[in-house]
């Protein structure tokens, strides 16, 4: 079985390890523009050694935006900044990704750092939408229900995104169906209550995703990978979603052109009781990608880099998909390099950090560096 270090191809592209850099929203943008902060901060990772490194939720619309603080793909002016971002984590040897959101019924909310609730109209607020028209919580705004016509209008979006990132020089894209936002709304009954194509029944909660996936599909090239991040449970019993029918999804997402499921779970209603623990979710990502037969991304509270490389190696998830520890520490993959005793390249700009590290296992352990400066085996 391969390891976290192996390289994996997805299409044409080749990531040059099994470590990815989660989708993180930073809530440091206006108007949807990228700036400083997201060049140093995905720069970073980058230097850092991860293969794939995904840009946060960034909304396909203004108004599909989390906060007036979201990063945006919703007009042409966005690609400028971006597209010098690309370059950079291209020029690291990472591949640059984008996840495409819409907040849904979770929009216009004010940032983490602050009183939780929504902003107002007269400070920058607007109506979210969603399927139905009720609030995630009694803090959160009143979302208005999305009629054909609107509907239509988050597919092209999400198309007319598409094309912007792919402009701007990204090379994976995924999609964001998880977390209680719009299109995880319209797969969940909890807060999908529609009698129309949209609503009922599982192949009508999965409409807006499929034809999402298929208006993507169509402008992304086909060289280039797709993902979509699902919320493989709700975490709720009774009517809502659940890993069968992620399995199902996932199943169908494969005949329309995408190449893996990033399983996480959780967010469509408050205050759900979640059994959290190191590597929670990788269950999920075992699962589907045994009955779907797609490749799978695991994430989840893994933190330690034997925990992540026994998840690819025991063939769990093709992906270890890292979101905290890459804020705690940028260069975690090369850090972990060390710790597994792989030889990986470190940057020559920081050779002389490397060179001088001693291993942490025992030096019968550590395997022989193959190619490349010895640095990471320490």
């Amino acid at each position: 079985m391969p390891n976290i270090f192996d390289k994996l191809k997805i299409r044409d592209v080749t990531l040059r390890n099994r470590l990815v850099v989660s989708p993180m929203c930073e809530y440091s943008s206006t108007d949807g523009f990228a700036n400083d902060w997201h060049l140093v901060h995905l720069g970073s990772r980058a230097v850092g050694g991860a293969a794939l490194v995904f840009t946060e939720a960034t909304a396909v619309t203004a108004a599909g935006r989390i906060s007036p603080q979201d990063l945006g793909i919703y007009k042409d002016e966005h690609i400028e900044m971006l597209a010098r971002i690309t370059r950079f984590l291209s020029e690291q040897g990472a591949v640059p990704g984008m996840q495409l959101a819409h907040a849904g019924r979770k929009g216009s909310t004010r940032v983490p750092w602050e009183t939780p609730g929504a902003v107002p109209l007269n400070d920058g607020g607007w109506v979210p939408v969603a399927p139905t028209a009720v609030a995630f919580a009694p803090t959160y705004p009143m979302p208005k229900a999305l009629d054909a016509a609107g509907i239509r209008g988050v597919v092209r979006a999400f198309a007319a995104a598409a094309n912007r990132a792919l402009e701007a020089g990204f090379a994976v894209l995924e999609i964001h169906s998880a977390h209680g936002y719009l299109l995880h709304e319209f797969l969940s009954p909890v807060s999908n209550q529609r009698t129309d194509s949209y609503g009922g029944s599982l192949e009508n909660r999965t409409r807006l995703l499929r034809e999402v996936v298929e208006a993507v599909r169509e402008v992304w090239p086909e060289n280039y990978p797709l993902f979509v991040r699902v919320s493989s449970t709700d975490w709720l019993d009774g009517n809502a979603w659940d890993a069968e029918q992620s399995v199902y999804l996932a199943k169908i997402l494969r005949t329309l052109g995408v190449d893996l499921i990033d399983c996480s779970s959780g967010g469509i209603a408050p205050g759900v009781k979640i059994p959290m623990g190191p590597g929670y979710q990788v269950q999920f990502a075992e699962r589907i990608r045994r009955e779907a037969e797609i490749l799978t991304g695991a994430v989840g509270l893994i933190t330690e880099a034997k925990q992540a490389d026994a998840i690819v190696r025991e063939g769990k998830a093709d992906l270890v998909i890292v979101a905290r520890e890459f804020l705690r520490n940028p260069y975690w993959p090369l850090d972990a390099a060390t710790e597994l005793g792989s030889s990986q390249s470190w940057p020559v700009q920081y050779l002389r950090a490397a060179a001088d590290r001693t291993p942490r296992r025992e030096p019968a352990e550590v395997a022989a560096p193959k190619h490349g400066i010895r640095a990471v085996s320490r």
